[in-house]
This record gives structure tokens, C-alpha cells and sequence, in this order.
């Protein structure tokens, strides 16, 4: 109808017309070629009729008629095999068509992603990041050890001592059996103590202290 009103078809709907056009040819030659069947059939039977009733005469004559008939029966085969073959022409050009389209689309949206990304200024952000990261972590670490020497000058020593303390303390569950086993005054006398029990000992509390 678009035709009719001056409108020109797109492409897609020039092949989906060609892909209509070809479906009713096709069912038209089937129609022609059943119908031939059909006659093909008729003649057979009379082309026997005539041979028993003697009429050779009418044989050649209706021979002749059924050679003719089966060349048309093998023209429609033929025509029916090239309409197949354009058939699938025509949707090979449909699908090209839609990836042409597709490529296209792609194409434009990767035009429009390079326009709206600048490489210049994304390095030159990632530079800027580059060197504030840099300038953050130096500072922190500037920050620390400031922080660092304060707590060390104001520290008092006895108070650090009382923290490492604390900090056995509570970790000394893991050496427990150890200091179960050390000497005591209250249950050993002076001068009796182990020398490899309290080596033993001192091992210990200095790797909990490093």
C-alpha cells in the first residue's frame, strides 16, 4: 500500500514482499504439478486401455500426449528447485541486511563512546589521582610517626612496663604450662632452682616481648 501512496518499501519489507511472491509461485507450481498427476494417471490407464483393445494407433497418440505431460511434470520440478534456491537467497539477504544494520549501530555507538571519552583527560585524571594517592599515604605515614615520637616522649616507662605486663597477662594462657613448671620460693628452697627451667622462662617472655 505504501507503494501505491508514493512511499518507498524499505529494504526488510522488499524482502519480506519477495519472500511472499516466492511462497505463492511454489504453491502455484504444486497446484500445476498435482494436476499433472493427475492427467499423468489418466493417460496411463487409457494408454493401457487402447494396447487391450488393440489400437496401437491411440497408444503412440496418447504416448506421446504423456512423454509431453512428464517434460512439463519435469519443468515445474525444475522451476520449483530454483524458486527454492532464491528463497534462500532472499533470506540469506535478510540476514545480511539485519547484521549490516547491526555493525552500523555498533559502529555509531562506538563513535558516540570515543566522542564522549576523552583519552587526554582520562590520563590526566588518573595522573592527578596517581599523585594524590601518593601525597595522601605519604602524609599518613608523616602523620604516624609524629604520633609515634609523641607517645614515646610523654610515655612513661613504668607505664609501658605495666602494658607489656598487662598484655602477658592476658595472653598467658599459652604459657601456662611452662610457668607451672618454673621454681618457687614457696615451694623450693633458695639455691634450688633449676637453671634450665628459668632459661626456659626467660626465652619465652622475651619472644612474647620482641
Amino acid at each position: 500500500m505504501d507503494f501505491f501512496f508514493g512511499k518507498q518499501p524499505t529494504v526488510k519489507e522488499q524482502q519480506r514482499q519477495n519472500d511472499r511472491e516466492l511462497r505463492k509461485a511454489a504453491r502455484d507450481l504444486e497446484r500445476d504439478k498435482a494436476a499433472l498427476e493427475r492427467e499423468e494417471k489418466k493417460l496411463e490407464n487409457e494408454i493401457k486401455k487402447c494396447a487391450k483393445d488393440g489400437d496401437n494407433e491411440g497408444c503412440k497418440i496418447l504416448a506421446k500426449q504423456l512423454v509431453q505431460m512428464r517434460k512439463q511434470k519435469a519443468r515445474i520440478y525444475n522451476a520449483n528447485s530454483k524458486i527454492s534456491s532464491v528463497q534462500i537467497q532472499n533470506k540469506a539477504m535478510g540476514a545480511n541486511i539485519a547484521i549490516a544494520g547491526a555493525m552500523g549501530t555498533t559502529a555509531k555507538t562506538m563513535d558516540s563512546m570515543n566522542k564522549v571519552m576523552n583519552p587526554q583527560q582520562i590520563a590526566r585524571d588518573m595522573e592527578a589521582f596517581r599523585h594524590a594517592n601518593a601525597k595522601m599515604e605519604m602524609t599518613d605515614d608523616m602523620i604516624a610517626e609524629t604520633l609515634d615520637d609523641i607517645m614515646d616522649e610523654s610515655g612513661d616507662e613504668e607505664e609501658t612496663e605495666g602494658i607489656v605486663n598487662k598484655v602477658l597477662d592476658e595472653i598467658g594462657i599459652e604459657i601456662s604450662g611452662k610457668m607451672a613448671g618454673a621454681p618457687s620460693v614457696s615451694r623450693n628452697k633458695l639455691g634450688e632452682s633449676s637453671k634450665d627451667a628459668d632459661k626456659d622462662l626467660m626465652d619465652q617472655l622475651a619472644k612474647l616481648r620482641s
